[in-house]
């Protein structure tokens, strides 16, 4: 049984937002304070990614681990009410990122997953650092 009324748990879920949340924004500002410029939400590439660095052939995902059920992470919970329709929801998730992943990889780009838990305070700083290096490192292939 879920512990919110149906109106409750509507208006919670309507107060999620799939694009220009908090998370996006944090890395958007360490990445644009950096000197990098990118595309948000471009629809011409698969998954449509929260960042797009056309310079460096980079995808950025940033993630919520429940919505994405990131593997080991505390944030990932499967709700136990109602779980006939939460877990095919999340797997199909999932699947999808893993997908998109796959077809920017066939097309010669990379792409790099942020996740919701390695945005929280005092894990930000050093995870963005990575963030950063990942997207300018050089690589054989003059990516």
């Amino acid at each position: 049984m879920d512990s919110h009324s149906k109106e409750t748990r509507s208006y919670n879920m309507s107060k999620i937002r799939s694009k220009g949340n908090k998370l996006e924004e944090i890395v958007r500002k360490y990445l644009f304070a950096r000197g990098l410029r990118y595309r948000k939400n471009d629809k011409r590439y698969p998954g449509c990614p929260d960042v797009i660095l056309p310079k460096y052939k980079t995808a950025v995902f940033i993630n919520g681990c429940f919505w994405h059920m990131h593997e080991g992470c505390p944030h990932s919970v499967i709700p136990q009410s109602n779980a006939e329709y939460w877990i095919p929801k999340l797997k199909k998730n999932r699947d999808r990122d893993k997908l998109h992943a796959s077809l920017l990889e066939q097309a010669n780009w990379r792409s790099i997953t942020v996740w919701e838990c390695e945005l929280k305070k005092g894990e930000a700083e050093d995870r963005l650092k990575r963030l950063y290096e990942e997207i300018t490192e050089t690589t054989g292939d003059n990516r």
